[in-house]
């Protein structure tokens, strides 16, 4: 049995195709340009396998109540060119296959879920930020995805400001200083000049940024008590995840029992081929199952 997976980014798609243990069979990677483009290059791809199931993970936000004339569409997107995007319908047109459609972080969470399951770990529910060019969570509990009437915006939580940030505005259009537009990739040059990837770990902008994601996993601890909360996207590195482990004891402030920190805030446990692929895997053969 092969299964489809499409991991669909602002900046780029992952197309593969695996089995039901989850074993990549074949993969490919291309840029996202236009929806027509982009979506034809999908299809030509899949079009050479014999699919049982597609599982999609998409940049969003994203309809996925299935009783919505839009469900499967990317709607209020501020991707250009990709706003009220049909995505789903020109694949099942073309595919003809049963299709599981969510969100890429959500993907990228239950994929952590199910990699975990395999390891044996006790993992009944988790919750995996991605923090990158957007902000964005999803949440598993018990096998299940959170969210019915839309998935978890989670990336646009408000959160208290740190004293030596006041100044900075943010940079969210729809929300100014939510966690997105204080966290994002984005904001290094906004605030520094500089992208990220230049920006010392000495930098005080970094301590800043840790104690705006230690709060955002504070809430989430108070509120949904996951077994653990992982972290990924282009921003996260071990170091800054050492700087957020930090602020978060400080912010929980010995009120909760946890897991040790270091096994409770984490990295995520799938790199090369990412989380959503396995996810998309799991998803789509859970739906030929049901």
């Amino acid at each position: 049995m092969l299964i489809g997976s499409i991991e669909a980014g602002g900046t780029k798609f992952v197309c593969a195709v695996g089995n039901e243990d989850y074993q990549i069979k074949d993969r490919v990677v291309f840029p996202t340009t236009t929806p027509a483009e982009t979506l034809a290059k999908v299809i030509d791809y899949f079009k050479q396998f014999d699919l049982s199931a597609l599982g999609i993970a998409s940049f969003g936000p994203i309809e996925i109540r299935k009783n919505s004339s839009k469900y499967g569409y990317i709607t209020n997107t501020p991707k250009p060119h990709w706003k009220n995007t049909n995505f789903v319908g020109p694949l099942q047109q073309a595919l003809n296959v049963p299709m599981t459609w969510t969100t890429d972080v959500n993907g990228s969470a239950y994929g952590e879920y199910i990699m975990a399951s395999l390891a044996n770990e006790h993992t009944d529910s988790l919750v995996y930020y991605t923090i990158g060019t957007g902000v964005g969570a999803g949440t598993v509990i018990a096998g299940q995805l959170l969210g019915s009437l839309g998935h978890p915006e989670m990336g646009h939580v408000f959160v208290k400001r740190h004293p030596d940030d006041l100044n900075f505005s943010g940079i969210c259009p729809f929300h100014s200083d939510c966690l997105e537009g204080l966290v994002s990739g984005p904001t290094f040059e906004a605030r520094t000049g500089r992208p990220g990837k230049d920006v010392s770990l000495n930098d005080p902008v970094w301590d800043i940024m840790a104690n705006y994601v230690a709060q955002a996993a504070l809430q989430t601890t108070l509120t949904i008590r996951p077994d653990k909360i992982v972290f990924g996207g282009g921003v996260i590195s071990e170091p800054f995840l050492i700087k957020i482990r930090t602020a978060f004891e400080q912010l929980l402030n010995g009120y909760l029992e946890l897991p040790p920190l270091d096994q409770y805030l984490v990295m995520p446990a799938i790199v090369n081929n990412g989380s959503a692929t396995i996810g998309n895997l799991a998803l789509a053969l859970k739906s030929l199952n049901a």
